[in-house]
């Protein structure tokens, strides 16, 4: 028999997830998720994984509750490590509960793994503390919908000091707003209402008790939206940080290679926005064509690299064969400054570095230095383009081109994740090709585009794209041309 994780993922922002929950769903086989989770929660899913979508769509569910509480019990017993992931706490108006009584039923073994709360943690991106000091010294929490009505004690509810806080209540908002102060709660009482806390489409309307109403029809705040009501309310502009970030409200698309995605997915975190990563390349390395030149790399006066996944790969095989690199002679020349970064981490000095994320500038040095004869291997994917080989083999250089990887179309594992996407970053034509495969050209022409160079944004505009090209054909050229059109 198997086991099941009932799996708190958070309010929305990728970050929140806890460790003990990255933990098992890198243990999980088989997941059900729903509608409202991060796009890049499947992320940490093992590649052979199943995923099951369970919708949980307002008034249109996917799958019934009780299809759900099937479905665990019979992955269980198949034998899977199933995880259930769910948005914010599974016991948090989660139906967890139910879900875990199921498999009490049935003896299956199972796990609840907290997650943070969207009653406590929405608050906090919105600038809005739970408890304050002189404010409020409790704060009570509330369904704001159910499948009759809303079962609450409205007289006792309204004479409570502490912050209010209703969850899942934006259909029932005037019900709630007018019972409250039909019970007592005085109209001038400061409100918020909150769209979709802790992600990219986070917005926030304040009005009062007696208006929020009018207020959020007004701004067109969808579900699902938090309200919050109580003096602590006040200090929404005041203690603002999320909002303030360069890039809040920008939910950003990379499509590089998982290992390539991380550094910049952390780096645009920081800055506010919400990334969704969609791996549109996997590495198939193919080091056994390497053997073919083992015997001869003492011999080549040059060995250049194009990618970062170039030096991984080749030095990946230099140690599993335990060859000396300093038996190797060779000056090494890259491309861009994240290539040379990963060849300094292998202790060399690139001994040529161009500047731009293109070939042609990497040409334009090497054509000063390489003369006629000289020997030069060339380490590349089976994708790279022939220009610097052909180029130096113009110049009467003997060049070895060898294909040491090859860039494999991805797949894309939640199927809601780039409708949420407001910019797309390619960068390269590989990266656009397969994205197209994975979820059409037309939805693809629906958001804003930025290519790392003019090589990719050839390929876009062929397909009939225009898009921003960066300046600097680097990593840190996406951040600054992203900074340029959000200033």
């Amino acid at each position: 028999m198997g086991k099941v994780y009932l799996i708190g993922t958070g309010p929305g922002d990728e970050e929140l997830l806890t460790l003990k929950a990255v933990k098992a769903l890198n243990e999980c086989t088989a997941v059900l998720y729903d509608r409202l989770i991060s796009g890049n929660i499947l992320k940490y899913l093992k590649e052979d994984c199943t995923i099951y979508y369970c919708g949980k769509e307002p008034g249109c569910h996917y799958k019934t509750q009780e299809e759900i509480n099937d479905m665990l019990v019979k992955l269980a017993l198949e034998g899977h490590t199933v995880g259930r992931i769910k948005g914010g706490d599974p016991y948090v108006f989660g139906r967890g509960g139910e879900e875990a009584l199921r498999l009490v039923e049935e003896n299956v073994d199972f796990e609840v793994i907290p997650g943070v709360t969207s009653a406590i943690s929405v608050l906090n991106y919105a600038g809005i503390p739970a408890t304050q000091r002189g404010m409020a010294q409790s704060f009570h929490v509330f369904t704001g919908m159910t499948q009759d009505k809303l079962n609450i004690d409205w007289d006792t509810v309204s004479k409570l000091e502490g912050t209010l806080i209703f969850l899942m209540g934006l259909k029932n908002i005037d019900l709630i707003t007018r019972e409250l102060i039909k019970s007592g709660k005085a109209e001038n009482t400061p409100c918020a209402v909150i769209m979709r806390g802790t992600t990219s489409k986070q917005k926030k309307v304040v009005s009062d008790l007696e208006n929020i109403g009018t207020k959020i029809a007004e701004q067109g705040l969808k579900s699902p939206c938090i309200i919050v009501i109580g003096e602590v309310v006040n200090l929404s502009d005041k203690l603002s940080w999320y909002e303030n970030k360069p890039l809040f409200g920008k939910n950003i698309c990379i499509t590089r290679s998982k290992e390539q995605s991380k550094s910049i997915t952390n780096r645009l975190l920081s800055l506010g926005a919400e990334v969704t990563e969609i791996n549109t390349i996997k590495i198939k390395p193919a080091l056994e064509n390497l053997e073919d030149y083992q015997h001869k790399l003492q011999s080549y006066d040059y060995i250049i690299l194009t990618s970062v996944n170039a030096v991984k790969l080749f030095f990946q095989y230099i140690n599993s064969k335990d060859i000396d690199i300093r038996t190797i002679k060779a000056k090494f020349a890259v491309v861009g400054k994240a290539t040379a970064k990963e060849l300094k981490e292998k202790g060399i000095i690139p001994y040529i570095t161009a500047k731009q994320f293109v070939a042609e500038d990497l040409f334009e040095s090497l054509k000063t230095v390489i003369k006629k004869g000289d020997k030069v291997m060339f380490p590349c994917s089976k994708e790279a383009r022939s220009f610097i080989d052909e180029q130096l083999l113009n110049q009467g250089a003997l060049v070895d081109r060898v294909h040491i990887y090859e860039p494999v179309p991805g797949d894309i594992k939640n199927c809601n994740s780039f409708q949420e996407v407001d910019i797309v970053i390619f960068t390269s034509p590989s990266t656009f090709k397969n994205l197209i495969s994975m979820v059409g050209l037309e939805e693809i022409k629906k958001k804003q585009c930025i290519a790392i160079g003019p090589i990719t944004e050839k390929s876009l505009k062929e397909s009939g794209i225009d898009c921003y090209v960066c300046t600097e054909h680097s990593e840190d050229g996406i951040i600054k041309k992203l900074m340029e059109i959000y200033a």
